[in-house]
């Protein structure tokens, strides 16, 4: 395959990614609308825990499958492909098998730990899933060892469309026959269990008619599979344990925060309730970080092609493009959170529930930008260990934060202490970037990113102070807010291009933007 064919894939894949990941985050907010916070709380105590499995027994496998592969197909070595095949769909399809029956037998006891039996049906149905993931994530990597990336890109869509329609249809119809909170909860997590059962039949065609599995084949034995699931699992495991350390910060919120609301008296339902407001400001979150992460997704694994061949100059380059991307993104988002909470809450969720939680989580979201960039970059630079350990470092300050400040503030103090702790990881891994690699994680363009993104703020937090009003319907809401977004879109875009935040080498690394850029200089 052609270099210009190979990147056109990467394209797509980070495409897809970026749909894929937004439709993840982005429907908590209608389920909210259909089925309440009750169901929202449940779903967000029960789903990174349902991840973090998840990382463990899928994370690693298409990377590692896609590396071997690729290097057995460059040295010709076509009866390896077929054993790294072979032992990798065993693999997989232990890790699902084991994980569905461990997270299924102790779904109660999981669930305890989540907040009460509410919780129960939820865990039982979202493990469903784990026994098919692993082994679709096999063909995932198959495919991008032959440097094919649209199966992938296209499963991903498919994956999460078919999820997110499930999870909305369950909800109508399970709340329309007035079914209880816990099997309403547990009614919509079957989307993720089919949605990967059908990404899995679409990836098994396509594998059936690419014809890629070499047809000339050497006798596959128990040594072959030690051999190769060896060398599989030394290529997956550090990316799956870098991969899990982002989780277990949403882990420590779904494992604390319950059981220290429980502690202050409320009740199952009431828990899931307080649960569910704070779910709302994560799904906010996650959408805007989702952007930022989409956008510097192909910029990252440069730098450890960069750093192989010894290129330290176009690394710190890369590092430097990735962290302007992200304040070019975050700041902005973050900023315009904060000062539309209220009508955001409202028009999104229905009530002013929470605002409070909303506005801090908003703030969180441009730390929580940066925690990923600098977790990716890190992992780029060879330095996987490095940001594991300072993701689980701080996976136990979260703790302590949790146990501190949720007994004194409810669920605002579990907000504070995701802001705190996204804000020390963000200090931590610049630092450790920085000593690694010499890059610019401070350039003119950043503060004028951030000093506009302020102004922007200010103007619509001084229009929300004098002509909002909290009694307002949320059809009136809505209008405010939309224009609210023009309005700070005009003025963020205005001073960044008065104050020449943006130069043309910037834009021309932009994929849609560089076309026209180029167009011009001819």
């Amino acid at each position: 395959m052609s270099r210009s064919s190979f990147l056109k894939g990467a394209i797509w894949l980070t495409i897809a990614t970026f749909i894929s990941k937004v439709l993840g985050s982005a429907f908590r907010i209608p389920l909210q609308n259909i089925a309440g916070d009750e169901v929202l709380g449940i779903f967000t105590a029960v789903y990174p825990v349902y991840m973090s499995v998840l990382i463990i027994t899928v994370a690693g496998i298409p990377l590692a499958i896609s590396k071997l592969i690729s290097t057995a197909r460059g040295e010709g070595r076509t009866d390896d492909i077929y054993f790294i095949y072979r032992t990798a769909t065993i693999l997989g399809l232990v890790f699902g098998v084991v994980s569905f029956a461990l997270m299924f037998t102790f779904a109660e006891t999981i669930a305890m730990q989540l907040g009460g039996p509410l919780v129960t049906y939820s865990v039982m149905v979202v493990s469903l899933a784990l026994i098919f993931a692993p082994y679709m994530a096999v063909y995932r990597g198959f495919f991008q060892g032959f440097e094919d990336m649209m199966p992938t890109a296209i499963s991903q869509v498919l994956e999460q469309l078919v999820r997110v329609l499930l999870i909305l249809v369950a909800a109508v119809y399970l709340t329309a026959q007035a079914y209880s909170i816990d099997i309403v909860a547990g009614g919509v997590m079957i989307g993720s269990a089919v949605g990967v059962v059908l990404a899995l039949i679409y990836l098994k065609i396509i594998f059936a008619k690419s014809k890629l599995l070499p047809k000339k084949r050497a006798a596959y034995n128990w040594s072959q599979f030690k051999r190769w699931s060896k060398r599989i699992l030394i290529v997956s495991l550090p990316i799956c344990f870098g991969a899990l350390t982002m989780a277990l910060l949403n882990v420590v919120d779904s494992l604390t925060v319950p059981r220290q609301l429980g502690a202050m008296g409320h009740t199952s339902e009431e828990i899931t309730r307080l649960y569910g407001i704070y779910g709302r400001g994560q799904a906010l979150v996650q959408v805007a970080v989702v952007f930022a992460s989409a956008l510097i997704l192909p910029l990252i694994p440069a730098i450890t092609k960069a750093l192989t061949e010894q290129r330290q100059a176009d690394a710190s380059a890369l590092m430097t493009k990735a962290t302007t991307f992200t304040h070019l993104t975050s700041w902005p988002v973050a900023a315009g959170m904060t000062a539309v909470t209220i009508p955001m809450n409202v028009v999104l969720f229905g009530d002013a529930l929470g605002s409070e939680v909303i506005f801090v989580l908003s703030i969180s979201a441009l730390f929580t930008s940066f925690t990923v960039l600098s977790t990716g970059m890190l992992q780029g630079a060879n330095r996987e260990r490095a940001a594991a350990v300072i993701v689980l470092i701080f996976s136990i300050v979260k703790v302590v934060l949790n146990l501190l400040l949720v007994t004194r503030l409810g669920v605002l103090g579990a907000a504070v202490s995701t802001l705190v702790t996204y804000i020390f990881i963000t200090i931590v891994n610049l630092f450790v970037l920085y000593r690694t690699i010499s890059y610019a994680w401070l350039k003119r363009s950043h503060v004028v990113f951030a000093g506009a993104s302020l102004v922007m703020a200010g103007v619509l937090g001084l229009l929300h102070w004098f002509v909002v009003n909290e009694e307002w319907s949320r059809g009136v809401m809505a209008l405010y807010l939309t224009g609210a977004i023009v309005l700070g879109a005009v003025i963020f875009v205005g001073l960044v291009l008065a104050l020449k935040g943006i130069d043309r080498s910037l834009l021309q690394s932009l994929p849609v933007v560089s076309k026209f850029v180029a167009k011009e200089r001819t």
